[in-house]
């Protein structure tokens, strides 16, 4: 890849990946509840699941993503239920003192919140095929070498991580101010509704 095609692709990836969205979602809600290394738990997660869809679409193996489909419907299944519980638990939590602050970790911890992320993006097995027609606009597919994969694997890495983790930071920070103000128990049961919602919306689609 040339350093322009390069700089187009990461564009293109950040440009997408800051769009609104269920995984945007999804770290905003655990950064502003439960702490700001919850976020980037549910980025890396994002992430890892971004990387599986790009190294199969590079490989060309669609056609095997296609005859798995029943595997990322089960997946998609009990990571739609995860969600709709971590909502459930948090609309059940006592808001003890101001609120968010008192916001329980997910169960699992952060290794829950990687979970999270990455169930809810490999649900979207339609990922393959996104990335299968979005790289040949950048890089020659037939013709792709180790350097190239490895750089197109860094590059998605950055573009879809380095924007969910500005959306992390922002909304840790958003939360730590409600911590201290009486909207605190309002958010709180408010990221439990979006987390029921979003994962309701995954399980429906599945």
């Amino acid at each position: 890849m040339s350093p322009g095609e390069a700089l187009g692709l990461l564009a293109a990836l950040a440009a997408l990946a800051a769009l609104p969205s269920t995984s945007v979602a999804l770290v905003v809600t655990r950064s502003a509840t439960a702490g700001l290394a919850h976020g980037v738990a549910v980025t890396v997660g994002i992430v890892l699941g971004d990387l599986a869809f790009v190294v199969i679409a590079l490989l060309g193996l669609s056609a095997l993503a296609e005859a798995l489909g029943g595997l990322f419907t089960l997946i998609k299944l009990l990571g739609g239920l995860y969600l709709v519980w971590i909502g459930i638990t948090m609309l059940r939590a006592p808001a003890e003192g101001s609120g968010l602050g008192a916001a329980p970790a997910p169960t699992g911890g952060l290794l829950g919140s990687i979970l999270a992320g990455l169930f809810l993006t490999l649900a979207d097995v339609k990922a393959v095929l996104f990335y299968a027609s979005l790289f040949p606009l950048f890089v020659d597919v037939g013709r792709i070498g180790f350097e190239d994969l490895a750089l197109i694997v860094a590059i998605t890495a950055v573009g879809v991580g380095g924007v969910k983790l500005g959306y992390a930071l922002a909304a840790h920070r958003l939360g730590r101010l409600a911590r201290d103000s009486r909207i605190g128990r309002i958010a709180q049961r408010g990221a439990g509704g979006v987390l029921v919602g979003v994962g309701g919306y995954v399980i429906v689609t599945a």
